[in-house]
C-alpha cells in the first residue's frame, strides 16, 4: 500500500526484533565486511551507499531506498543487446516516454530506470543487476514499483543469485494494469553475498518499454551484538538479542543459526516435509500434494520455507471450494498445565477464494463433539510464507486438522510444522471417526446445488458473483448485500470484513467487555487491533469483499477508537486495479474516545475493496489501541439520485451542486475558498473548484468533475464556464459529454498557461429530445503538466445555442464554423502522416497530432477563381474595439488569396492576404468594431495551382487594438508572442499576469506600461527550473528579413542580492539556426530597465526571449513589458549617464575599442599577478560592503558587444 510519507517511519514500530536496522555508533569495520549489509556501521552511513539503495534513516520504520533521483544507486545494466536499461525521465522524451511520470515525485521531471522502445527483430532480454549485497535476514522484504503496459513486454522477472543457486522471487507474463504497479517479495534468509536482478524480455512484436522506480529494502538487516538483552529476550551465541517467540521457530533470526540449534530445540517436534509427511497424514479423498519450487502455475511457490530453495519441499492444495484437502496430526495431549503450541508457515496466493482452516477436534467425556476453528485465513496474502502459531490448552486428547481450498489459479501451501515441547504424542491411537472428517467438508444444500459454483441461491434466484455486493439487492431479503461491509460486528461474519495481516498485528472481532482501555466501550462486539504471530509487514490489514460499482453519493459511516503515542496510524484505503488510495485517516493525538466519522467514497468501478490499515504499539506506554464499530455504507447504489443532481448551473459557493468528484484515480478536484494564491470568479472572496497537480503527489493521469445523468431541456443548450490555467507547466483542461452507449464527445479543451486571470468559455450542447436521451458532462483535468493550477467557477446552462467562441484552436471541434454546402474546408491532423494537403503540424501544439482547418486549392478540388468559405457563428456586439488574430499557413506553391471578412449587418470589413507560401505559420490580424452581432468569414480564392492549400488555426478575439508585428504592451494578453512549451527545454512556459492578481509565483510589484499593480506583463519564475528544466522561450511571430531594425523592451529581474541570478537572453531564430544577440544576468535592482537590440537577418526570422539559469535555482521572476519592434529603423542610443540602463553598442563602431579594452584587461591581469606575488594588497581595493564593477557578464556576439549593468550604471 502506498501510504503517506509521514506514515512510513512507523511501519515497523512494533517489530523491535528488527534490530538489524539499528544504527551502530561505533567505528567502521573493514570496508568489505561492513558494506551493503543493511546496517549503518558508520556514523554517516557511508558504508551503505551505492548498494542498490542510497539512503535510510537509522531509526526504525524506514527502509533502505533508491529513488534514482540522484544516480542509479549502484544498479548496473548487464544486457547483451541494444535492449538495455538506462536512467531516464519522462521529461527528456519528446514522445513515447517509457512512463509519463516517475513514481517518486509523480511528475515528468522525476527519474527512474527504464528500458525504452526497441525495434529489433530478435527476442532479447534487458537485465538490471544490483551491487553485491550481504546477509539478508529472514524477514527481508524487497518492494519496488514497475511500469509495464500490457503488450509491451513478454515477461518480467525478479531473481536473487547467491552462492548456492539463483532464486526466482517473482515472475509474470501479465497482464499488467495501467500506471505504476507495486511489487513486494520476500527474500528469506540469505547467507553471505547475493545480487538481485530485474529483467524484462521482449520479442519482435512487443515494444518492450518498462520502467522501475523506488526500490526499497525493508527489515533486511540482522540483529547487532549487544552486551545485554532486554528482560525475557534470548541472547544468541553471536551476542545478538531476539524475542522469545523467535526461538525454535524455523527461521535463523540470530544470524548465526544458534536460535535454531538442534540442541536448543531438541524437545520440539519439527516436520519440514523434505522426506515426506512425518507424523502428519492425509484423510481419505483429496490429499495435500508434496511438491518443490518448480513452477506449475503463475501463483506456485518458487521456493520452500525450510531451505529457501527451489529444491525444497512443501505441501500444496488446489482443491476447489467446498471440497477441501485435509491434513491430520497424530493424536496429541497438552502436558500438565502448559499449552501445546504449533508453529506453521502458510502460503495463500493467486485467488481471492483461497482458504486455510486450522481446527481442533477433542475426544473424551465432556469434550465438544464438533471441531473448533482455531485459525482461518482467506483471500490473497501475497507470494510469501507467513508464520502463524496456535496455543492449545486442553485437558482432552485432540487432533489438529488443516483444510485447504482455493479458486481457479490459486494455491494454498504449508511448510515447517513445529510442535512445542509441551505437545505429547499419544502413540497407537486411531484416526478420528469418519463423521468428524465429513463435518470438515460441508455439503451444499439442494437449493445451492441448483446454482453454478460461486453463485448465491436465494428463493428461485441464482445471483451471479458480479451482482454480489453491488449495492442493488437482487434477493427479496437482501441476502446478496448482507455481508458487504455494513456491520455492527455482532455476527461472526463481521459484515464480510476479513483480516489479511501478515505481521505482528491483526484485526479481530472482540467483545467489548474483554477489551481494556478502549474508551467507553459498551456491550457487544467490535473490530479490534490485536497481537498476531506473523513475521512480515508490521501493519494490520482488513478487507471487505469485492464491492461495486458505486455511485457518486456513496459514503462510509463508522465509529472508531484510536489511541497511539507517539506514533501510529489508523487509515482507510480504496483498493482498485492493483493500486491503493488513502481516503481517510484518524487524526493524530486522538483522545482515545469512540468517535463517529464519515468518508465520501464516491463513484468507483467494480471491482474495488475497502481496506482498514492500522499500526499501534500495543506494548507501549498507556492504553494504546484501535477499534472500529458500526460500519455503514450509505447511498452507494449508482441509481441513487437527489434533487441536487439536476443542478448543473453552479457557482460553488454553497457546495458542488450537481457536480460530483470522480474517484476513479487518485487525482481529485477540491472545492476551496479564496486565498493568498488563488481567488474565485464569483465574488473574488468565495469558493471555486481547484486542481493542483502537485499537491499531494499523485500518480493518476486525470481528475474528473462530472454530473449525473441529465435530461435535456431544449434541442440546443449553451454551457458556459469560467476557468483558470496558470503556471509554468500546467496541463490540459477538457470538457466532454457522453450518452449511454455512445462515445465520449469532446466539446472544448485548453492546454498550458492562459495567464493569471479568469477566462470565459462556452460550448453548445446538441440533444435529441427523446425520453431516454440523457447525457452527462465531464470536466477532465489531465496530468500532462505538474506546476501550476487549474480552476473552475460559475458554470451555467441555458437554452439555446452559444455565440461564437472568442478563442478556437480546433483541437476538439470546428468551434461551430461552417464550410458551406460543398464542405471544402475540413478539420484535420497529420498524426498518421497520410494527410496529402496541409502542413505537417498545427500551430497550437506544433505537433502532427494537433488539428487545424484546411482547404485544398488544387484545380481538381477548387477551380481557379472559385471560393471556399468558412463562416463563424454570430459573435455578440463589442463594447470596445477588439483585435481578431489568426494563424494561417500557405503552401509553397502559391495557393491563391485568403480573404478575411467581418460582416455586421450590411457592413463589411475585409482583409486580403496574397503572398508566397512557406514552411511557417504566419500571424494575421485585423481591428474589429461591431455594435451589432457579427460574423467572420474566411474565404479561400483558388489560383489554380496544383498541390496547393490554405490552412487556418488559433482564431482569437482580444480586447484592444491590434499591435504592430513583434510589439506588445501585454495589457490584453501576449499579442502575437507565443509561449508554447518546448520539450527539449523542459516544457516550461512564460506566463502572463498583473501584480494585483493573487499568485503563488513572485512577480514585479508593478508593470511598466501603467506603473500600477493593475498593469500586465509577461514573466517567468526561474525558481521552477531544476533537473530537466533548462529554459523557457517567448517567441515572436515570424518577421520579414531586415537589414537593420530595432528591438526595444523593458525587463525586470527580481532576485535577492548576492545569489546567482537567472539570465535573460535575446535570440534570433531562423532556418539557419539561432544567434544570441543580447543577454543580461547578475545582481540587478528590483526595477524596470530598458534595453535596445539592433537586429539584422537575411531571411524570415523570429525573436526569442529566453529565460534560463546558469547555476543553482533561486526563486525570482524575470519579466518583460512594452516590447516594441521598429522595422527598418536603427536604434537611437541615448547618452550614457549613471542612471541609464545597459545599452548595446554596434559592433561596427566598437570593434577597435573592444580590442583595446581586451589588451588593457590582459595587462591589468599581469600587473595584478605580479602584485600578488610580492604579497602586496591592491592599492584600489574597496571594503567588503562596496560593490566592485564586474566584467563577467560580457557577451561577445556576431554583431555587437553588450556590457553589464554594473559597468553602465551605478551599483
Amino acid at each position: 500500500m502506498q501510504l503517506p510519507t509521514h506514515l512510513l517511519p512507523v511501519l515497523v514500530l512494533l517489530t523491535a526484533q528488527s534490530l538489524g536496522r539499528a544504527w551502530v555508533p561505533g567505528s567502521c569495520r573493514s570496508p568489505i565486511k561492513a558494506q551493503c549489509n543493511f546496517l549503518c556501521d558508520c556514523r554517516d552511513c557511508s558504508d551503505e551507499t551505492q548498494c542498490g539503495y542510497n539512503r535510510a534513516s537509522p531509526g526504525l520504520g524506514t527502509p533502505f531506498t533508491c529513488d534514482f533521483e540522484q544516480d542509479p544507486c549502484g544498479w548496473q545494466d548487464i544486457s547483451t543487446s541494444g535492449y538495455s536499461w538506462v536512467r531516464d525521465r519522462a521529461g527528456a522524451q519528446s514522445e513515447w516516454p517509457v512512463a509519463h511520470t516517475d513514481h517518486t515525485r509523480g511528475t515528468d521531471l522525476g527519474w527512474y530506470m527504464g528500458v525504452g522502445t526497441h525495434r529489433g527483430t530478435e527476442a532479447s532480454t534487458a537485465a538490471l543487476r544490483s551491487p553485491v549485497l550481504r546477509e539478508a535476514g529472514p524477514t527481508c522484504e524487497l518492494r519496488l514499483w514497475y511500469h509495464a503496459a500490457s503488450g509491451g513486454v513478454v515477461e518480467l522477472q525478479l531473481e536473487l543469485t547467491h552462492s548456492a543457486e539463483t532464486l526466482t522471487l517473482w515472475q509474470s507474463s501479465g497482464p499488467w494494469g495501467p500506471g505504476w504497479q507495486e511489487l513486494a517479495v520476500t527474500t528469506g534468509r540469505i547467507q553471505g553475498d547475493f545480487r538481485v536482478t530485474f529483467s524484462a524480455t521482449r520479442n519482435a512484436t512487443h515494444r518492450g518499454a518498462v520502467a522501475l522506480d523506488d526500490v526499497e529494502f525493508w527489515d533486511c538487516g540482522l540483529p547487532t551484538p549487544q552486551a545485554t538483552c532486554p528482560l525475557g529476550h534470548h541472547h544468541c551465541k553471536n551476542a545478538a538479542c531476539i524475542e522469545p517467540h523467535q526461538l525454535c521457530d524455523g527461521e535463523d533470526n540470530c544470524g548465526d543459526g544458534s536460535d535454531e540449534d538442534p540442541l536448543t530445540c531438541s524437545h520440539h517436534t519439527s516436520t519440514d516435509f523434505e522426506t515426506g509427511l512425518g507424523l502428519w497424514s492425509h484423510s481419505e479423498g483429496l490429499a495435500w500434494n508434496l511438491s518443490t519450487g518448480s513452477p506449475k502455475g503463475a501463483a506456485w511457490p518458487h521456493r520452500d520455507h525450510s531451505r529457501n530453495s527451489a529444491q525444497g519441499s512443501f505441501l500444496v492444495s488446489m482443491a476447489k471450494p467446498g471440497n477441501p484437502t485435509i491434513l491430520l496430526s497424530p493424536q496429541l495431549q497438552a502436558s500438565g498445565s502448559h499449552n501445546c503450541s504449533l508453529i506453521f508457515y502458510h502460503y495463500l496466493h493467486g485467488s481471492k477464494d483461497a482458504r486455510l482452516k486450522l481446527l481442533l477436534q477433542m475426544q473424551g467425556p465432556g469434550a465438544p463433539q464438533a471441531p473448533v476453528v482455531l485459525r482461518q485465513r482467506h483471500g490473497e496474502l501475497g507470494a510469501a510464507w507467513v508464520r502463524d502459531r496456535v496455543d492449545i490448552r486442553s485437558s482432552h486428547p485432540f487432533w489438529i486438522f488443516l483444510t485447504g481450498e482455493t479458486g481457479p489459479g490459486g494455491i494454498v501451501g504449508l511448510d515447517d510444522f513445529i510442535l512445542s515441547d509441551h505437545c505429547e504424542i499419544i502413540p497407537g491411537m486411531p484416526l478420528p471417526p469418519e463423521p468428524w472428517l465429513k463435518a470438515l467438508c460441508p455439503q451444499q444444500s439442494s437449493l445451492q446445488g441448483s446454482c453454478e459454483p460461486g453463485q448465491l441461491a436465494c428463493g428461485d434466484l441464482c445471483v451471479p458473483p458480479e451482482q454480489l455486493c453491488d449495492f442493488q439487492p437482487q434477493c427479496a431479503q437482501g441476502e446478496d448485500e448482507r455481508e458487504c461491509g455494513t456491520t455492527d460486528f455482532e455476527s461472526t461474519a463481521a459484515g464480510g470484513w476479513e483480516d489479511a495481516s501478515i505481521g505482528r498485528l491483526q484485526w479481530g472481532r472482540q467483545a467489548a467487555q474483554e477489551s481494556s482501555g478502549l474508551g467507553r466501550a459498551a456491550a457487544g462486539h467490535f473490530l479490534s487491533l490485536q497481537r498476531a504471530w506473523g513475521q512480515l509487514r508490521a501493519e494490520a490489514r482488513a478487507l471487505t469483499p469485492v464491492l461495486g460499482p458505486s455511485g457518486p453519493h456513496c459514503e462510509l459511516h463508522m465509529a472508531y477508537y484510536f489511541n497511539s503515542h507517539p506514533q501510529g496510524f489508523l487509515a482507510l484505503a480504496v483498493v482498485e486495479s492493483g493500486s491503493r488510495e488513502l481516503v481517510w485517516q484518524a487524526p493524530g493525538g486522538s483522545s482515545g474516545d469512540w468517535t463517529v466519522d464519515k468518508v465520501l467514497l464516491g463513484a468507483h468501478h467494480r471491482p474495488f475493496r475497502l481496506e482498514l490499515v492500522a499500526l499501534v504499539d500495543l506494548e507501549g506506554l498507556g492504553q494504546q489501541g484501535a477499534g472500529v464499530d458500526n460500519v455503514t455504507m450509505r447511498d452507494c447504489s449508482p441509481t441513487v439520485t437527489t434533487e441536487k443532481d439536476r443542478e448543473v448551473t453552479c457557482n460553488f459557493e454553497r457546495d458542488t451542486c450537481g457536480w460530483h468528484l470522480g474517484y476513479l484515480t487518485d487525482v481529485h478536484w477540491h472545492r476551496v475558498e479564496s486565498h493568498s494564491s488563488g481567488y474565485d470568479h464569483t465574488t473574488g472572496q468565495g469558493f471555486f473548484m481547484l486542481l493542483d497537480p502537485a499537491k499531494p503527489p499523485t500518480r493518476g493521469r486525470h481528475a474528473h468533475l462530472l454530473t449525473g445523468p441529465q435530461v435535456p431541456a431544449a434541442p440546443e443548450e449553451c454551457l458556459s464556464f469560467w476557468f483558470q490555467l496558470h503556471g509554468p507547466r500546467i496541463g490540459t483542461l477538457r470538457l466532454a459529454m457522453w450518452r449511454d452507449g455512445e462515445e465520449e464527445v469532446h466539446l472544448w479543451s485548453g492546454s498550458g498557461t492562459h495567464g493569471n486571470c479568469w477566462h470565459q468559455a462556452w460550448a453548445t450542447l446538441h440533444h435529441q429530445l427523446e425520453p431516454s436521451s440523457k447525457y452527462q458532462l465531464l470536466f477532465q483535468g489531465l496530468q500532462d503538466g505538474y506546476n501550476g493550477i487549474m480552476a473552475l467557477d460559475d458554470v451555467t446552462v441555458r437554452p439555446g445555442a452559444c455565440p461564437a467562441p472568442r478563442r478556437c484552436s480546433f483541437e476538439d471541434s470546428a468551434c461551430s464554423f461552417s464550410s458551406g454546402g460543398q464542405a471544402l474546408w475540413r478539420r484535420q491532423a497529420n498524426a498518421s502522416g497520410h494527410a496529402t494537403k496541409g502542413p505537417w503540424a498545427d500551430h497550437t501544439t506544433e505537433t502532427a497530432q494537433g488539428h487545424y482547418m484546411v482547404v485544398d486549392t488544387s484545380p481538381d478540388a477548387l477551380p481557379p477563381g472559385h471560393v471556399a468559405s468558412l463562416t463563424s457563428e454570430e459573435h455578440w456586439p463589442l463594447l470596445h474595439p477588439a483585435c481578431l488574430t489568426f494563424w494561417y499557413h500557405l503552401s509553397l506553391h502559391s495557393p491563391g488569396t485568403l480573404q478575411v471578412r467581418v460582416e455586421e449587418g450590411g457592413q463589411r470589413q475585409t482583409l486580403s492576404i496574397s503572398e508566397h507560401g512557406g514552411l511557417a505559420w504566419r500571424l494575421g490580424s485585423m481591428d474589429v468594431q461591431a455594435k451589432q452581432v457579427w460574423r467572420v468569414v474566411f474565404e479561400a480564392v483558388a489560383a489554380g495551382v496544383e498541390h496547393s492549400y490554405i490552412a487556418l488555426d488559433d482564431v482569437l478575439l482580444q480586447d484592444g487594438p491590434c499591435p504592430r508585428p513583434g510589439s506588445c504592451d501585454f495589457e490584453s494578453g501576449l499579442c502575437g508572442w507565443s509561449h508554447l512549451a518546448w520539450p527539449g527545454l523542459g516544457r516550461y512556459s512564460w506566463d502572463w499576469s498583473s501584480s494585483a492578481a493573487p499568485s503563488r509565483y513572485p512577480r514585479p510589484p508593478v508593470d511598466h506600461t501603467l506603473g500600477t499593480e493593475a498593469g500586465h506583463f509577461a514573466f517567468f519564475e526561474t525558481g521552477v527550473l531544476g533537473p530537466g528544466g533548462r529554459a523557457a522561450w517567448l517567441r515572436s511571430e515570424p518577421l520579414p528579413a531586415t537589414e537593420a531594425s530595432c528591438l526595444r523592451f523593458w525587463y525586470h529581474m527580481g532576485f535577492p542580492e548576492h545569489f546567482y541570478k537567472g539570465e535573460l537572453r535575446v535570440l534570433l531564430v531562423s532556418t539557419q539556426g539561432q544567434l544570441a544577440v543580447w543577454a543580461e544576468g547578475g545582481r540587478l535592482r528590483h526595477q524596470w530597465l530598458e534595453a535596445q537590440v539592433e537586429v539584422a537577418s537575411t531571411e524570415e526570422f523570429q525573436v526569442v526571449f529566453e529565460a534560463t539559469l546558469g547555476g543553482q535555482p533561486v526563486q525570482g521572476p524575470i519579466a518583460l513589458d512594452d516590447i516594441e519592434y521598429l522595422s527598418g529603423q536603427h536604434c537611437q542610443w541615448p547618452a550614457l549617464s549613471p542612471e541609464d540602463t545597459a545599452v548595446p553598442v554596434s559592433v561596427a563602431a566598437t570593434v577597435s575599442g573592444a580590442l583595446v579594452f581586451l589588451v588593457f584587461l590582459v595587462l591589468l591581469g599581469l600587473a595584478g599577478w605580479h602584485w600578488l606575488r610580492k604579497g602586496w594588497d591592491w592599492p584600489f581595493r574597496r571594503n567588503k560592503d562596496s560593490t566592485t564593477p564586474s566584467f563577467d557578464n560580457i557577451l561577445f556576439n556576431e554583431d555587437q558587444v553588450t556590457l553589464p549593468a554594473a559597468v553602465t550604471s551605478d551599483p
